[in-house]
C-alpha cells in the first residue's frame, strides 16, 4: 500500500488541493549535501516558479521531483502522497501523470516532431496508430506547431523545438508539468512566446506547473508564486509582489543583478586597466 500522508501546514488548505508538499527535504551526493531541509507547496492549478544563481541547487530540486534523484530526507507529497516511498509501480503510474519540457527540448533527432510527442503514447498506453496519430495532432495543434508532425527536429528552430518538447510532455495529459529553463537561448520574442503558451496552458487545463528560470521577466510574468534558492536554501517563499517587496540581502542581490564581490572586483580591475570608468553599481 501506498505510503499515504497529510502534509502538515500553517495553513487551512485542504492537502488534496496542494499538487506538491515538499517537506524539509535534503539532497546529498556524497558527503556533500546540495538541498539543505528545503519546503514548499504548490496548490493544485498554480504556477510555481523556482529561481536562484547557478549552482543553488535549482536543477538539482528538480530533477529530484520529477524521481531523477532520490532525496537524502525529508519527503516530496504528490496529492499527499510520499512520491519518493511508493512501490515502483505506483510509482510509476504516478510518473505517468507529470510531464517534462527540457532545457535542450531533448527530441530525438532520428525521429519526426510527430514521432517524438508519439513516443510516451505508444510506450504506456494501448491506443491504436489512428487514435495516436489524432492526438499527436491536437498536441501540436495546442502548441501552435499543427502541420510539423513530419518534420524533423533538425529542421525546426530554437523555439520550434521547445514548443515541440511541450507537446511530448503534454502527450499523456499530465496533472503537472515541469518546465527547466524554457526560455534559455531563446531572443526574448520567442522567449515571450513561450511565456504566453505557458499561461495558456494553465488557464486551458488547470494544470499545475512548475519552472526552473532565472529569467526575472519570465518568472514574475507566469508565476503564481515563487521561490528563491541560495547555495541549497529556500531564501524567499511568496507571491511575485512579496518577493518584489523582499528585502533579504541575497533576494535583493539576484532581484536588482548585483555580482558577487569578487566578481565586482575583477570588473574594477579590468576597468582599471582599460581607462574605463566603473559604472555605479549601487
Amino acid at each position: 500500500m501506498a505510503d499515504s500522508i497529510t502534509p502538515k501546514s500553517t495553513s487551512s488548505r485542504d492537502s488534496t488541493d496542494v499538487a506538491i508538499s515538499v517537506r524539509d527535504l535534503r539532497v546529498q551526493y556524497g558527503t556533500r549535501e546540495i538541498l539543505h531541509g528545503v519546503n514548499f507547496e504548490v496548490p493544485s492549478g498554480e504556477t510555481l516558479v523556482i529561481m536562484g544563481g547557478s549552482g543553488c541547487g535549482k536543477s538539482t530540486l528538480l530533477r529530484t521531483l520529477v524521481g531523477l534523484e532520490r532525496p537524502s530526507s525529508g519527503q516530496i507529497l504528490i496529492h499527499g502522497k510520499n512520491f519518493a516511498a511508493l512501490p515502483d509501480e505506483e510509482r510509476d503510474e504516478q510518473l505517468k501523470k507529470m510531464g517534462m519540457s527540457f532545457q535542450s527540448g531533448a527530441l530525438f533527432g532520428s525521429m519526426t516532431v510527430g514521432e517524438n510527442v508519439a513516443l510516451p503514447l505508444k510506450e504506456h498506453t494501448k491506443l491504436d496508430d489512428s487514435t495516436i496519430e489524432i492526438m499527436v495532432r491536437l498536441k501540436l495543434d495546442q502548441v501552435g506547431l499543427s502541420g510539423f508532425e513530419n518534420y524533423m527536429p533538425a529542421q525546426l528552430s530554437g523555439g520550434m523545438k521547445k514548443r515541440a518538447a511541450i507537446a511530448r510532455a503534454l502527450a499523456m495529459d499530465p496533472e503537472i508539468l515541469f518546465f527547466d529553463e524554457p526560455s534559455a537561448g531563446l531572443d526574448p520574442i520567442i522567449a515571450a512566446g513561450l511565456d504566453e503558451l505557458i499561461l495558456k496552458l494553465k488557464k486551458a487545463f488547470r494544470i499545475t506547473i512548475l519552472v526552473v528560470t532565472h529569467e526575472l521577466a519570465s518568472a514574475f510574468l507566469i508565476a503564481d508564486r515563487m521561490i528563491l534558492l541560495d547555495k541549497g536554501y529556500v531564501v524567499a517563499n511568496g507571491k511575485p509582489e512579496d518577493l518584489q517587496k523582499n528585502t533579504n540581502p541575497r533576494v535583493r542581490q539576484f532581484l536588482d543583478r548585483v555580482p558577487e564581490p569578487e566578481v565586482a572586483a575583477e570588473i574594477d580591475y579590468l576597468q582599471m586597466l582599460t581607462g574605463e570608468t566603473a559604472p555605479d553599481r549601487r
